[in-house]
């Protein structure tokens, strides 16, 4: 973003910037019309210098507050900030421009604004500095309102978009009236480790407090705290209680979370508010590392239990490491960018809608992904390209986005056109992203991203994180291509998913069989993970096939894994014919002999589905 605005671009605030207020220049005047002397920043940057002005961002303000306290993220929104900042020595060096970078639909993007800020009676309006000449706040928000279309689209957005577009990070929301989080310690105690591995990591976090109803929004509680607004996480500590020895020896620890007003004022009456006779139990110089003051700058602490009572959202941004050289946890991250798009053809079409709408849901785009290690975390996020607002159209409005994970077969190639395993699904919500963590076993699966209704259109970034990589991918094609080698060579005549449930009675020994399975189908073959000491494993894997000779069986091979040579112990040959109208076959296992094979022990149970329509699967 490279134009740079006019006056007549800002459409920041119609009610008083064009009624009653004026833009001014903050630097270039002779006479300055706002303050004497103006710079970047006074005594560097700090989540104190940033107040909230007339428009209702206190989420963007709250988030500014968080990147205040992270110089390393500070310093990639506000680039060459030294070269930035006014030089009163210099004055010809200053051509009353600034730029930003913010983390957009992933890419970092250069957001070029001039020095003009809007007032009333030479005060600014919107966000501004505890000091009067510290102008940074001003004009980042001034940016990212650029970026968003205009200051009124800054009204009433969302923390967790800020906390990403500073960051290039991943938004993970928390419902703390859900996860019964106060009554629950064990629980309570692992989301504050959580909580603090975010934070002691360089992650951003922020919280709120839902306001149910119009009249709730804004509304002060009796503890000090505010309803449907954000406050900064600045500080996650386990606070040392006791003073002297007695606190070294003694080693007693008070899980306590340090917040900000965006205000800069109203904050928490409680226990451990800044007046409280709780901190008596702190020593000084605990105190002194806490940064514990006695006023009303909107910054407070208060014990984890607290925020649990009092809070009902936590919103954690996540600095997702993929850099092999860190000490930390390193992710691989897979990026795509895709769309739902319309079409009347139902092949073609990419906008079905959630799963309610099973006639067209499977017409949506698919993404394949492996897990490779025996069990693995993976994180998921998509995002929407942000629609711009306007003064005229006014503010762009959010789908209601979100996804379903499947397992499907190891062999897969093309699209899913029915259903099979979901082992996870995110939430659907009209918010800019939706992010899911879950724990899922070794295979391969097919991510379904879709809008909650159908034909609805629009453009999104997936993100998938894994320990390994995960070789993520677009499923394009619904059934294997024709070329001019078909008429030769052949092309499928039929599609066929074998599913080996598992086996019984295997050949066993003292320790028990360590089997696997293969399933074969004219040069094509699947093989399950080993199942270690047991002679009635579950293998739980899946194979399709798209067959040219559907008269030639599929064969599911039993083998026992050795070190030096593995062992077969039975095999069976399925016919898989689309006109077999039982799913499920328990059938015994034998040998190889292929004129009179004989029963080995054991059976297996294998469920096959088979049609001559080769996107029916």
């Amino acid at each position: 973003m490279s134009t740079m605005p006019t006056s007549q671009d800002h459409g920041e605030d119609r009610s008083r910037c064009q009624q009653e207020g004026r833009h001014v220049s903050v630097f270039t005047s002779p006479n300055p019309d706002i303050c004497e002397d103006p710079r970047l920043f006074v005594d560097g940057i700090s989540s104190h210098d940033l107040h909230q002005g007339q428009v209702g961002n206190c989420w963007f303000v709250a988030a500014c507050s968080s990147l205040a306290s992270r110089e390393s993220l500070w310093q990639k929104v506000i680039p060459d900030w030294k070269e930035q900042e006014w030089d009163p020595e210099k004055p010809n060096t200053y051509v009353g421009i600034f730029h930003f970078h913010f983390w957009r639909f992933g890419e970092w993007v250069d957001v070029v604004i001039d020095d003009r800020l809007p007032t009333v009676n030479n005060q600014l309006i919107y966000c501004h500095s505890s000091s009067r000449n510290e102008f940074w706040c001003a004009l980042v928000e001034k940016a990212y309102a650029k970026l968003a279309g205009c200051y009124q689209a800054l009204d009433g957005g969302n923390t967790a978009d800020a906390l990403v577009d500073f960051t290039g990070g991943v938004s993970e929301p928390i419902d703390l009236t859900e996860g019964d989080f106060v009554s629950d310690e064990a629980k309570r105690n692992q989301l504050f480790e959580r909580v603090l591995k975010v934070h002691s990591r360089g992650g951003l976090i922020s919280a709120s407090i839902k306001a149910v109803t119009a009249a709730d929004m804004e509304a002060r509680l009796a503890c000090g705290l505010v309803k449907g607004h954000a406050y900064a996480i600045t500080d996650v500590r386990k606070v040392r209680l006791g003073r002297g020895l007695l606190a070294f020896f003694k080693s007693e620890k008070l899980d306590m979370i340090r917040l900000r007003n965006p205000w800069g004022e109203r904050e928490w009456n409680g226990p451990w508010s800044d007046t409280s006779e709780e901190w008596q139990k702190v020593s000084k110089s605990e105190r002194e590392k806490l940064g514990v003051t006695v006023q009303d700058d909107g910054e407070f602490w208060m014990t984890f239990e607290d925020m649990c009572r009092y809070f009902t959202d936590i919103i954690k941004c996540r600095l997702i490491n993929t850099s092999y050289l860190s000490i930390h946890k390193t992710w691989e991250e897979a990026r795509l960018c895709g769309a739902w798009t319309r079409h009347e053809d139902p092949l073609h079409n990419r906008s079905g809608g959630c799963i309610n709408h099973k006639d067209t849901f499977f017409q949506n785009p698919q993404y394949i992904f492996d897990v490779r290690k025996p069990e693995d975390e993976v994180l998921i996020c998509i995002q929407q390209r942000p629609k711009q607002s306007t003064r005229r159209d006014g503010k762009g409005e959010n789908l209601a986005i979100g996804f379903d994970i499947y397992k499907v077969e190891e062999n897969r190639q093309y699209r899913m056109h029915s259903l099979q395993h979901r082992t996870a699904s995110s939430i659907y919500i009209n918010s800019r992203s939706v992010f899911l963590r879950t724990e899922q076993p070794e295979g391969r699966y097919v991510i379904i991203p879709t809008t909650f209704e159908p034909g609805h259109t629009g453009e999104f970034l997936l993100r998938v994180f894994t320990d390994v990589p995960s070789n993520c991918r677009e499923l394009r094609l619904d059934e294997p291509p024709r070329s001019c080698w078909s008429s030769l060579c052949g092309y499928p005549q039929q599609v066929t998913q074998v599913h080996v449930l598992g086996a019984a009675g295997l050949k066993d020994s003292p320790t028990g069989a360590n089997s696997y399975v293969i399933i074969k189908s004219e040069g094509d073959k699947v093989r399950s993970a080993v199942q270690k000491g047991t002679s009635t494993p579950e293998y739980d894997v899946k194979g399709i096939f798209y067959r040219k000779k559907p008269s030639q069986p599929i064969t599911v091979q039993i083998w026992n894994y050795r070190v030096l040579k593995d062992e077969f112990l039975g095999q069976v040959h399925l016919r898989a014919s689309s006109d077999d109208l039982q799913a499920l076959h328990t059938l015994h296992l034998r040998d190889r002999n292929s004129q009179q094979p004989s029963d080995l022990p054991g059976t297996v149970a294998v469920r096959i589905l088979s049609s001559a329509s080769l996107t029916a699967i």
